[in-house]
């Protein structure tokens, strides 16, 4: 088989956890697989670079983040090469290659490449001399042969697209947790593991805040048909060991069963709100285009029409993003005569997502009058077709997640 293993950045956090990774990934090739690992900057790391970088980045008018790029990549070809020698040194041969050694190539926008293609010859030749290959995850190059990178999650993402790419038996991911929660354990003491899921759940997961893994990551995997396992690190699991996790692949049909399988969170989101724009076909996109030109997603929008003939516009992003998207939009409303921008930090986005929502009625009003009974008050409201989430004031997130998990799972 070929497995490709990705390890996040507390897995490799210190020199004893990258020892630990490396006898396991060695084991792995032991059982007669080609491995192909992809790492992460050691935790911390990228944004020890990043502060360190904007305090640099300050003085100067030029844009830094063609520099920065070339900066926080820097964490990963560590974590790789320090990787390498791990292996090495227990007698595993083992090389580490970067995305420009690879080319993993991309699009040239710095801190939010997308990628383009991978050339897996210089893999595939490395494989088949017995070495275990190391990557480094979250890199990419463009077409002049800058360094890039894919924005946070990206190590999730360039996993799941090397495996496609080598056509991989199975792409597993290797973070803190033990795979897919019904809820946050952190948050909600009654969440439990799930044992398998599909890539629609999952990705509607991920999207709405589950940690465990990125959703362009699951965007990928369902696109390729990629088979995922989400495990927890054997360098952070008791003993080395690592257990079964949760496996991810289509959907299966007992699943129909399940009315919701996950109440997922977020307080990493902004709202924004611009008033008072005028009624006219085609005004809103010019709200959203230089969003979209600067590659901030938007998550949630809604508009409210008043009679005369002017709306609200609210929209959600991620709170990063947050002073760039003001700005954007403050340039965007003065251009179309709408009225004041006004911005919310302190929300929290609740999610709840289960494939049975498909052929059961009832689940958003169900969902609302539990939060209605804990005096929870509702700002936006999305709908897809195995998800409903809210955006609600932050303080009021783990009394939501605590009443939506007792209402529909324990």
């Amino acid at each position: 088989m070929l497995i490709v293993q990705k390890y996040g950045g507390t897995s490799v956090a210190d020199t004893d956890r990258i020892k630990k990774v490396a006898r396991f990934a060695a084991d792995t090739a032991k059982q007669g697989n080609k491995v192909v690992v992809v790492v992460s900057a050691m935790s911390g790391e990228t944004d020890r670079l990043l502060k360190l970088g904007h305090v640099i980045a300050s003085e100067t008018k030029q844009s830094p983040d063609r520099e920065l790029d070339a900066l926080i990549s820097t964490g990963e070809t560590s974590t790789a090469a320090l990787m390498a020698l791990a292996l090495q040194s227990i007698g595993q041969p083992a090389v580490s290659l970067t995305a420009s050694q690879i080319r993993i190539v991309t699009d040239s926008c710095h801190q939010r490449a997308k990628m383009k293609y991978i050339e897996t010859g210089r893999i595939n030749s490395e494989l088949n001399k017995g070495n275990i290959v190391i990557i480094t995850g979250f890199q990419g190059v463009d077409e002049e042969g800058d360094l890039t990178t894919i924005g946070r999650g990206g190590s999730d993402t360039s996993a799941v697209a090397i495996a496609a790419a080598l056509h991989a038996d199975c792409c597993e991911i290797y973070s803190d947790v033990d795979g897919l929660y019904s809820a946050d354990p952190n948050v909600c003491k009654n969440a439990v593991k799930i044992d398998s899921s599909s890539y629609e759940e999952l990705l509607e997961t991920a999207g709405a805040g589950a940690k465990v893994v990125h959703m362009h990551a699951v965007e990928l995997a369902a696109k390729h048909d990629v088979p995922l396992q989400l495990k927890r690190s054997p360098s952070i699991e008791a003993g080395g060991s690592v257990r079964s996790g949760t496996k991810v692949t289509r959907e299966e049909i007992n699943m129909e069963q399940v009315l919701v399988s996950t109440v997922s969170h977020t307080s990493s989101e902004a709202k924004i709100s611009v008033r008072d724009v005028p009624h006219k076909v085609g005004i809103v996109s010019r709200i959203f285009q230089p969003l979209a030109k600067a590659n901030i997603n938007v998550d949630m929008i809604v508009q409210n029409v008043a009679s005369n003939l002017k709306s609200d516009v609210s929209f959600t992003i991620a709170k990063p993003d947050l002073k760039k998207a003001m700005q954007l939009s403050e340039i965007a409303a003065r251009e179309i005569g709408a009225g004041k921008v006004e911005m919310a930090g302190d929300v929290s986005k609740i999610s709840i997502v289960g494939i049975g929502m498909r052929s059961h009625a009832g689940v958003a009003a169900k969902m609302f009058e539990t939060l209605a009974k804990e005096g929870i008050d509702i700002q936006m409201i999305s709908t897809s077709e195995i998800k409903v989430s809210v955006v609600i004031d932050a303080k009021f997130m783990q009394k939501a997640v605590d009443a939506l998990h007792h209402a529909f799972i324990s």
